[in-house]
């Protein structure tokens, strides 16, 4: 099990960006072909993708290729280009602006195709950034659209435009925050957890477009960790170590959840269906719970969830 507390974005068009990101403390690396890539550059974009995949050292990230969206005329280029020349160097294509289930069957064609025609078994998976009102309004369709899919992420950016709603930066709060009585992005983050849980996949949280504002960083990943999101995505290594240590459990959660799955296991032998912890009640949905915190902590540390 890989954690997915933080992914790094690195331009195409970099290579050594895309070499610094390989080595970095993210959990997953994404070349991107999409928005930090100039129409222009896109074609010399892919082999120089193709080229990082292949050379670079990624250790045990996850290694990610953002292609365009499928209302463009790039997406299939960048997915035959990807695959044909790195494919078996690739864990998942992250497709942005998903606005429906078949946006997500689309590509799950072009890599059934890809991967048929070099003769590979291994599945690459599909990341499924919801960032428009139709990806929020379908986000359901789309999580169930292919045994492919992997992760949901929120791209705030494109949907603040999408829904017209006024955005300074992404990622960040603004003065028009302050005029909604609750959080206006409330209802999309529940839903995109929501969809991603009831079909067994992960979830990411978008950028913090200020990568030198720590403390606005910290505040984004609590949001999106109490939530129920299992990391964020980052626009620069110096956000990664903050990401990172959000998203993992700290020793006061691992112990906790350490004490509630003994006692519960005490309480079992003694035949009880319930016990408590300095007075708190202890039943099924706390160790549910608490193995959770567990689990995603072996991640971290590399070893197998117990």
């Amino acid at each position: 099990m890989i954690p997915m507390r933080s992914m790094l974005f690195a331009p195409a068009t970099r290579p050594e960006m895309m070499a610094k990101a390989a080595g970095s403390a993210a959990d997953a690396v994404c070349l991107d072909l999409e928005d930090a890539v100039a129409p222009a550059h896109k074609a010399e974009a892919r082999h120089d993708v193709v080229r990082a995949l292949r050379e670079l050292d990624f250790g045990r990230r996850l290694r990610i290729v953002r292609v365009n969206a499928v209302d463009t005329v790039w997406t299939a280029r960048d997915v035959m280009a990807v695959m044909d020349g790195a494919g078996d160097r690739v864990d998942a294509i992250m497709l942005p602006k998903a606005s429906n289930e078949h946006d997500v069957r689309f590509l799950d064609t072009l890599l059934t195709q890809c991967e048929g025609g070099a003769g590979r078994t291994r599945k690459v998976g599909i990341i499924a950034q919801i960032e428009s009102a139709s990806g929020f309004v379908h986000v359901n369709a789309i999580a169930a659209a292919s045994p492919r899919l992997t992760t949901l992420v929120l791209g705030a950016g494109d949907y603040a435009a999408s829904m017209r709603m006024p955005l300074a930066n992404i990622g960040m709060r603004d003065e028009f925050d302050a005029a909604v009585p609750g959080d206006r992005w409330h209802a999309v983050m529940h839903a995109i957890v929501a969809a991603a849980r009831t079909n067994g996949l992960a979830c990411w949280d978008g950028p913090y477009a200020n990568y030198t504002d720590s403390a606005g960083l910290k505040e984004a990943c609590r949001l999106a960790r109490a939530m129920g999101f299992d990391g964020k995505q980052c626009i620069h290594p110096a956000q990664l170590p903050v990401t990172n240590a959000t998203f993992s459990p700290s020793e006061a959660e691992v112990a906790r959840a350490r004490a509630v799955v003994a006692a519960w296991e005490a309480a079992e032998q003694g035949g009880q269906g319930a016990t408590g912890i300095n007075g708190i009640m202890i039943d099924a949905v706390n160790v549910r719970m608490a193995r959770t915190i567990l689990a995603a902590s072996d991640a971290i540390s590399g070893q197998e969830p117990q």
